[in-house]
């Protein structure tokens, strides 16, 4: 059998269906991956420096010798971590569990290595061309390309987020801006949350959504409601992760549709779903944004914290988002009145909600 070498959109494609292998170094593959990819790393993080300072120093070819004396011995290991991954793999067993695709950083002596491996053992091996440096050029890419949005807006505690997925279950196209980073936006939005993902990775995983409800878009029958990605208006930093600037400035210059839900029915929504966590994080979120709080405001906060008034706490911070919401969402908008489409709801209720929005396009 042949190896073949696939530009970026061609392995991304075959990438649906097939098992993606990331020969990288543990680290590498750990700073950012392409999502759904598996590690078989060729070298340890050490290895991989010790080969590169080789190659930098010395030649390609004693670079190569050093590279070798680490990959035999580790041949009969990596074909069976493969056959192991296809065995556990649902998805690759639904498919064709003997094609595999192969990448490491520029699509070079790593991915080779691995590929000649695996061709030799029987499967059906591609590479990529440009390796994941291709990869990362393909990610920037999306975010300069313009998207069909609408931007569901509404004060702290409207449930948007609970309302962007009860609008795909109406069959809607949405992008999860928050779930992709692992966080809520605000002081409390680590709450709950795993870890966040590196700056790369969250990148990565944007990328590969937005390029997925495009191909899903231009499938789509002639209706307005499927035609249109919905994401939920934020600032540009989520936690530790920005928005990629391109992105966040087209997101910004398109029709906000604001969900305006009574206060105390958001104040509600808001105990019920912070309330649960540890006082005392609760009182360092608060402490965190004392500086924009005030000192009064953050004092009172942490008091009713303190006596388990939680309601009365998350009242005195909801007032202070509501506040900074309305300033965000008219910074960079021309004009207001036209930007934003108020959505009149009566409660924190998703399902109703998300068809008053459908409704209103």
């Amino acid at each position: 059998m042949a190896i073949t070498k696939l530009p970026i959109n061609e392995f991304l494609s075959l990438a649906k269906t097939s098992l993606v292998l990331d020969v990288r170094s543990p680290g590498e593959f750990l700073q950012a991956h392409i999502p759904g990819a598996h590690n078989i790393s060729l070298f340890t993080d050490e290895e991989r420096k010790v080969v590169g300072t080789a190659y930098k120093q010395q030649s390609k070819q004693a670079a190569i010798k050093i590279g070798l004396s680490y990959f035999g011995v580790k041949l009969l290991q990596m074909v069976e971590a493969v056959e192991e991954i296809v065995k556990t793999n649902s998805s690759v067993q639904q498919t064709d569990a003997t094609v595999v695709l192969v990448h490491c950083w520029r699509g070079g002596m790593r991915s080779a290595g691995v590929a000649w491996l695996l061709d030799l053992y029987g499967y059906k091996v591609y590479t990529l061309i440009g390796g994941y440096k291709a990869y990362r050029n393909w990610v920037l890419a999306q975010f300069e390309k313009v998207y069909p949005m609408a931007i569901l807006g509404g004060y702290t505690g409207s449930g948007k987020t609970e309302v962007l997925h009860a609008l795909a279950k109406q069959g809607a196209n949405i992008i999860d801006l928050e779930g992709l980073a692992h966080h809520k936006g605000s002081a409390f939005g680590a709450f709950g949350q795993p870890e966040q993902p590196s700056q790369e990775y969250f990148e990565n995983k944007l990328a590969l959504v937005l390029s997925e409800v495009a191909e899903k878009i231009t499938m789509e029958p002639n209706s307005t409601s499927k035609k249109i990605i919905w994401v939920e208006d934020e600032s540009q930093r989520i936690g530790n992760r920005t928005i990629p600037t391109i992105f966040f400035q087209q997101m910004r210059k398109k029709q906000v549709y604001f969900l305006n839900i009574p206060f105390d029915e958001r104040l509600n929504f808001i105990d019920a779903q912070y309330g649960q966590f540890e006082k005392t994080a609760l009182v360092n979120a608060v402490i965190r944004i004392k500086k924009r709080l005030g000192g009064l405001e953050t004092k009172n906060s942490v008091n009713y914290l303190i006596e388990d008034q939680t309601k009365e706490a998350f009242r005195i911070l909801l007032n202070y988002y509501d506040r900074l919401y309305f300033k965000a969402l008219s910074n960079n908008r021309e004009d207001i009145t036209t930007a934003v489409i108020k959505v009149e709801a009566t409660a924190v209720n998703p399902i109703e909600n998300a068809a008053l929005l459908l409704a209103n396009l």
